[in-house]
């Protein structure tokens, strides 16, 4: 679960096909998992932005926001009963869980949501996209990676 579409997201109509989305697709592969058996969605249901010239730049969701999105998710979670949700960054964990603290802190733990499902935290991968330089980029790629990897284990360990 992503935090919200993006402008390239919001123009097909569907989560996860942009710049991020090809990040996200990669990191997917490389981590053994089949995008195809998960479902991809995003907390917020519709794309927050601001226009530059002609381009639509993408704004962080608001708690507001979050919020009112929650009742969509929940009808989501309801019908999908995924064995495991994975929150791709900050917004998309504080949609879940109303975890207002760091990203970090969260990170490499297992929670429960309250309908008992599990639920692992790692970056969004418009994070890797942002970051300055190539060497971080690797070596938080890898780590989302190994992330990824983390719940192809929970996923078919049982």
């Amino acid at each position: 679960m992503g935090e919200q579409p993006g402008d390239q997201e919001d123009l097909a109509g569907r989560p996860f096909v942009g710049p991020a989305g090809q990040v996200f697709d990669r990191a997917v592969q490389d981590a053994g998992l089949d995008r195809a058996r998960a479902y991809v969605t995003n907390a917020v249901k519709h794309f927050k932005f601001k226009l530059r010239a002609k381009r639509r730049i993408h704004e962080k969701p608001n708690v507001g926001e979050i919020k009112a999105c929650r009742f969509w998710l929940d009808l989501e979670l309801q019908f999908v009963k995924p064995r495991l949700v994975v929150a791709l960054g900050a917004s998309a964990l504080r949609s879940l869980t109303g975890h207002t603290g760091s990203l970090a802190s969260a990170r490499d733990r297992e929670l429960i949501l309250d309908s008992g499902t599990p639920l692992l935290t790692t970056v969004h991968p418009s994070y890797l996209l942002r970051l300055p330089d190539e060497e971080t980029r690797s070596r938080e790629y890898a780590r989302f990676v190994a992330d990824l990897a983390h719940v192809r284990q929970r996923l078919f360990r049982h």
